[in-house]
């Protein structure tokens, strides 16, 4: 007997529902279509996928700024969206961004004396908007900021911490955020993984920053079948997909074996039917069949082998078919050959050594204490410290590009390469073909290098395009193909923020890559997850 009222079950409340969803882009190409989806109040999600799915466009069609092509969007609250582009506010003031000038200033009105009921309406009993203001950009270090200070003036980091500092302000119950961690230096990235943590909103988060998406409960694949739904963080996602490759893999040897078996049974099959053929018209020769009708069971035996051979054809046409189908289906990194060749350098050999050394601005010095470093052959080293404390600088130092204010600097002639993370190395005015030719100093023949683009996934239709209409990601394919196509690789890379714009599986590439190169790596990334990935074994703190 169950007495009533000993167990209840409370009913999950639905935040948002996506029916149908449907958007073209203005030049006519469908984006996506028919995506449905059902978020809880409370719910946590990430929102993963390659670059081009669609992801900031699903964003913007939830928050309203886009309007879908077919579908419709229901949330039970208003969004609070915060995109990863803000140049579109440069010419507000932080208070202006932030929604709240208007209530700031029938504030100031009242205590001025100008208490009318417009300013209360205003107001609407928002006596401590002020303080709320003041702690919410204290939490992200921004409090020394004026709120009629604007917001062109602000670094990346800077932007994306004002608009994290209005969720505390305006208690959204429904948020959305776009990269937010992009521009965020590794001590904002903390304050923005405990506010994950404790936040009770629901949550929409658009990012490939690894250890962000680990503190989301769900995670949302969108992909050109549509949106994936996972019930756990990236690396219950990321198991998930191992298990499904694996039975791609699986799947695809199979396929193999079976058209190998039918191949082989296809010419045994037309061996024995020759044989046959042969054996028969000798005995028909001898028994003195008439020529004519030698000419009629002669013909209608190759009647017989072209009726055979096509059912065998259409058989392996099906099979390589659904192999086609299979490999288009596995990851990118599984289909790339990198063949780098190892740097020249002994491990251990002294490459860099600075001793008492700081940079001077004018005459104001950047370190409060002068920088002693060595950097030897083979070594894997990050180079960390908050934004502007000095990580650029210190690169141009280790390179040769400057020359230190103070103390000395010695150093050995090797070929180095600095890697931003806009990929700049790559030539917008370039064709693809044309951009891998700049690298071509060991007079590699067009063959050879098309063979080389081949392996990093550029086919004949984009040896011509232009580089300047290449995502991040293939900009990064293409400057790792463009090494192993120069005659030596460098002793030295340095990676400035790699990962910033690159999507999760771009991010897998990179890493292989790093990982296959033998030579000294400098590493400046605010993602500890990378600096894991690819093996560093120390850092520089600044």
């Amino acid at each position: 007997m169950v007495l009533p009222g000993l167990f209840t079950f409370k009913r999950k409340e639905i935040m948002l529902t996506l029916q149908h969803l449907s958007y073209i882009h203005p030049n006519q190409d469908l984006l996506f279509d028919n995506l449905n989806l059902t978020l809880n109040k409370h719910q946590k999600t990430a929102l993963i996928g390659h670059n081009g799915t669609g992801k900031s466009t699903l964003l913007k069609l939830i928050s309203g700024e886009l309007q879908p092509y077919r579908g419709q969007v229901i949330a039970a609250a208003d969004p609070y969206y915060i995109s990863q582009i803000f140049g579109q506010y440069n010419h507000l003031t932080i208070a202006q961004a932030l929604r709240v000038e208007h209530k700031l200033n029938a504030l100031k009105e009242i205590l001025e004396g100008h208490m009318n009921e417009n300013n209360l309406a205003v107001l609407n009993d928002d006596w401590t908007i002020e303080d709320k203001c003041r702690e919410a950009l204290d939490y992200w270090h921004l409090g020394a900021l004026p709120l009629e200070q604007k917001i062109v003036s602000l670094s990346g980091g800077q932007k994306t911490k004002v608009f994290l500092a209005g969720i505390s302000i305006h208690r959204p119950q429904l948020i959305l955020l776009d990269e937010p961690s992009n521009h965020l230096d590794t001590m904002s990235r903390a304050l923005l993984y405990s506010f994950i943590r404790t936040t009770s909103s629901t949550l929409i988060v658009a990012s490939h920053d690894r250890a962000l998406l680990n503190e989301l409960d769900t995670t949302f694949e969108l992909s050109k079948h549509g949106i994936t739904t996972y019930g756990g963080n990236y690396d219950f996602y990321a198991t998930q997909k191992e298990l499904a490759n694996e039975a791609l893999y699986q799947d695809l040897r199979n396929k193999e074996k079976t058209l190998k078996k039918a191949k082989e049974k296809e010419r045994e099959t037309l061996e024995r039917q020759q044989k046959l053929d042969s054996r028969g018209k000798k005995k028909q020769e001898k028994a003195g069949v008439a020529r004519i009708m030698l000419n009629t069971l002669r013909n209608n035996a190759e009647k017989s082998t072209s009726k055979t051979k096509h059912i065998h054809e259409e058989r392996i046409g099906e099979i390589s078919k659904d192999i086609h189908t299979l490999r288009k289906e596995l990851p990118e990194i599984d289909k790339i050959k990198f063949g780098f060749e190892n740097p020249v350098l002994h491990r251990g050999k002294r490459l860099f050594t600075g001793t008492h050394i700081n940079y001077a601005y004018g005459k104001q010095v950047l370190w409060w204490q002068n920088l002693d470093l060595e950097i030897q052959s083979g070594e894997r080293i990050a180079l960390k410290g908050p934004n502007g404390s000095g990580k650029s600088t210190l690169i141009k130092l280790i390179l040769g590009e400057l020359k230190p204010s103070h103390g000395s600097i010695q150093s050995v002639d090797i070929q180095s390469v600095y890697i931003d993370q806009e990929y700049s190395l790559i030539d917008g005015q370039l064709s693809i073909y044309e951009q891998t030719q700049k690298f071509n100093t060991s007079a590699l023949q067009e063959h050879e290098i098309k063979i080389r683009l081949n392996r990093f996934l550029f086919t004949k239709e984009d040896w011509g395009k232009p580089c300047a209409a290449l995502s991040g990601g293939e900009k990064m394919r293409l400057l790792l193909c463009c090494l192993t196509i120069h005659n030596h690789m460098p002793d030295l890379i340095v990676l400035d923020e790699p990962t910033n714009n690159l999507d999760l599986q771009n991010i897998a590439i990179l890493t292989t890559a790093i990982n296959e190169y033998q030579g000294t790596l400098i590493v400046v990334s605010h993602d500890e997850y990378f600096l894991q990935q690819v093996n560093v074994e120390r850092s520089i703190e600044l």
